[in-house]
């Protein structure tokens, strides 16, 4: 297991036409060193439902792109993609060039319209991954208010966290994320939306309570000391 992880999290708007999103990213991969980059939920099309098929046909172009791009780091990500049963937003985790781990959003945002729009998916697709022996694990935006799927990822070294958290509940987002590192005993990474009506608030969280917190950039940087997960689950055991 490393013992060391640099990350970026993006805090990006969401542009018009798509291309300038994807832009963004693509930029992020070629110019930071990072291990692993995190992008908010639906970066390259926002919850574009009137044009769904065109939302879901540029995610599809994108993660292609972004396929060849990504080299040997990591990047996650989530998109709009079409499924048998329904449209879908689907957390993507690229590295290598290949996709090592896809996750349906389960929880759907009821003061949104999402549950007019989209499927839910299966609470099966939270689960822990594993990249260089570092276990991972994801939960998209509104998914975080949930113990129940915070018991699904324990022993995770890293959640990652995409969202799309509106202003009037920024507290609830930072306060969420640090209580779910302390735990879990784990990094949190949360990359949010910088629209207007968004909470920004990109955060890392760590195992110790540490925080680094940032509204108004919008590449965060961050340097996880993985040492630190294993000396708190050696000497405080909470599950």
């Amino acid at each position: 297991m490393k013992k060391t992880l640099d990350v970026t999290l993006l805090q990006l708007d969401n542009l018009r036409p798509y291309r300038r999103n994807l832009e963004k990213i693509l930029a992020a991969l070629e110019e930071e060193t990072s291990d692993l980059i995190l992008a908010p939920e639906v970066c390259l099309t926002d919850y574009d439902y009137e044009h769904l098929e065109e939302a879901v046909a540029f995610g599809e172009e994108a993660e292609a792109l972004l396929l060849e791009a990504v080299g040997e780091k990591i990047l996650a990500f989530t998109r709009l993609v079409k499924r048998d049963a329904g449209y879908v937003n689907e957390a993507i985790v690229l590295h290598s060039h290949r996709v090592v781990h896809r996750q349906a959003k389960h929880r759907l945002f009821p003061l949104g319209e999402e549950e007019r729009y989209l499927i839910p998916g299966a609470l099966e697709e939270i689960r822990p991954f594993e990249i260089g022996g570092v276990r991972y694990g994801l939960l998209i935006c509104f998914e975080l208010r949930f113990k129940e799927l915070w018991r699904r990822l324990e022993g995770c070294d890293v959640i990652l966290v995409p969202a799309q958290w509106g202003l009037p509940r920024k507290r609830h987002l930072e306060i969420l994320a640090r209580a779910l590192g302390v735990m879990n005993q784990c990094y949190v990474l949360v990359a949010n939306s910088a629209r207007e009506d968004m909470a920004r608030s990109s955060l890392v969280a760590s195992p110790d309570g540490g925080l680094i917190l940032e509204d108004m950039a919008e590449r965060i940087r961050g340097d996880l000391d993985l040492r630190n997960v294993r000396l708190l689950r050696r000497y405080l055991k909470v599950y």
